[in-house]
């Protein structure tokens, strides 16, 4: 699909192919690829990048463009005007992190959603942990409640938003067996996948694809186990998550760095965006 500056306000026809298609993309071992986005630009160049199919916002990155704090910094209104700004800038699918849905409870959840929903955004996070560290989390049940909500506003709005939920037990220090009965739990609720966090070795992945009954989707970066593998073992979704706000501003302080010493042109000042 092409990109374009100021894309449509998708009908709710298109609204629905596109939440279809996302999680259409969701494959095991032919694993949708989200290099995370944050803005307009940043959602135009990669939108722009040849075989991306679709783009998924990283709160961590968003919240740190607008000089606040990941976790909920954001209020929800800043948070809904990011995801309607991207949404509207790109003709693919767009998954917004949208952390613990901005909201105290389930009914709240669901309003939230509702409004995602409305601002074009096709699928969306959502995390169980209460705050930030990875820990303590929700209550399993309260948890699974807040994804069921989110799963309601798809259907309140005939827009059947692609849901991949959170299970932050193992970053938080917790068990395996709880990460997996959340995992479940989750899946039961409503969701299409599983953002588990944590599977640091080939043999947690495997456990997890085993174990978990649905999609299993993860983070990736540098000493992670490689992205050919994680393909392998049948992974359905890799995200790199803040790692992306890194590699650029690695790049831009390197560059800044080779200015001001008065060096040569970095080719990449002539890119054309």
């Amino acid at each position: 699909m092409s990109t374009s500056e100021h894309a449509a306000v998708p009908s709710t026809a298109d609204a629905v192919a596109k939440a279809e298609l996302l999680r259409s993309l969701h494959v095991p071992g032919t694993p949708l690829i989200v290099t995370n986005v944050w803005d307009a630009v940043t959602a135009r160049i990669v939108a722009g990048a040849p075989g991306v199919k679709a783009l998924a916002t990283a709160s961590h990155a968003v919240s740190f463009a607008h000089g606040v704090e990941d976790g909920e910094g954001l209020t929800v209104e800043q948070a809904l005007a990011v995801a309607e700004l991207i949404a509207h800038t790109v003709d693919i699918p767009v998954s917004v992190d949208f952390e613990k849905g901005y909201a105290a409870d389930a009914a709240g959840v669901q309003a939230n959603v509702e409004k995602l929903i409305a601002a074009g955004a096709a699928g969306l996070n959502i995390e169980d942990s209460v705050g930030q560290p990875k820990a303590p989390q929700f209550p399993i049940e309260v948890a699974a409640s807040r994804v069921a909500a989110a799963f309601a506003a798809g259907k309140a709005t005939g827009i059947p938003i692609s849901i991949n939920a959170r299970v932050d037990t193992l970053a938080g220090g917790g068990d395996w067996d709880e990460a997996v009965a959340r995992a479940n739990a989750y899946l039961e609720a409503g969701a299409d996948s599983i953002f588990f966090l944590g599977l640091s070795t080939e043999e947690l992945v495997t456990k997890a694809i085993a174990e978990v009954n649905g999609k299993i989707s993860v983070i990736a970066h540098p000493g992670a186990v490689p992205l050919t593998k994680l393909a392998e073992l049948g992974v359905s979704r890799v995200s790199f998550g803040p790692f992306v706000l890194g590699l650029t501003l690695a790049h831009l302080q390197a560059a800044a760095t080779q200015l001001t010493a008065l060096g040569d042109y970095p080719a990449e000042l002539g890119f054309q965006y």
